[in-house]
């Protein structure tokens, strides 16, 4: 397998892991863990995709990414206001 190849196949791994553990119900799709896994391996799976230029996969892989981050920098600033009492 060339390098492309082992970075896509840890990155969709990755990708697969968070879902399976969201079906599973041993984490939430709201969860650190859940959207650090969303955003980790579609970062992976994106990079294998501009190494081999493979422009649809490329935009696909960088939208998931960007809103993974946006999803946990939201919960990251959600989480530093206080609650309205």
């Amino acid at each position: 397998m060339s390098v492309s190849d082992w970075i896509a196949t840890i990155g969709v791994s990755i990708l697969l892991l968070g879902f399976g553990l969201n079906l599973l119900k041993i984490i939430t799709a709201d969860s650190y863990t859940y959207l650090f896994l969303n955003f980790l391996g579609a970062l992976l799976a994106g990079f294998a995709s501009v190494l081999i230029n493979f422009i649809p996969f490329v935009i696909l892989e960088s939208v998931w990414t960007f809103v993974s981050l946006f999803a946990i920098i939201k919960k990251i600033s959600d989480r530093k206001k206080p609650a309205n009492v």
